[in-house]
């Protein structure tokens, strides 16, 4: 019975210490158009949007940061706060609820400096 239960602890320990490779998770790959060169800034995957469209944030150092979209009489539209990284940020912009009409989205500090901008078209 001994020779039993010492045989089974065995294999339960060399099966518990077997090694499993797990699939090491790639980086995604960013698109040309969202690269930015600067340290700081805000880019757009196109200037022509419809419903959506991708951001890059790119920041020296993470933090809040506050997106907001200006109409051309340069009335705030749309608002948005948000937590990034330092680095590359990857966001998506919903554009449904905004007429057909030309716009600007900047990026601003928690302190209301302006960190970038840029223009876009709501086809």
């Amino acid at each position: 019975m001994k020779k039993l239960l010492v045989a089974s602890l065995c294999l339960i320990a060399l099966s518990a210490c077997t090694k499993v490779d797990l699939p090491i998770p790639q980086p995604p790959v960013m698109a040309e158009s969202l690269k930015i060169t600067n340290s700081v800034g805000i880019k757009l995957q196109s200037p022509f949007v419809t419903t959506e469209v991708l951001m890059n944030v790119k920041l020296e150092s993470a933090g809040s940061v506050t997106i907001k979209i200006f109409d051309i009489s340069n009335r705030v539209v749309s608002k948005e706060t948000v937590s990034v990284v330092a680095g590359d940020n990857i966001l998506k912009v919903y554009t449904t609820a905004l007429p057909q009409s030309a716009y600007r989205i900047a990026l601003f500090d928690v302190n209301g400096k302006q960190l970038g901008i840029t223009d876009f078209n709501k086809l």
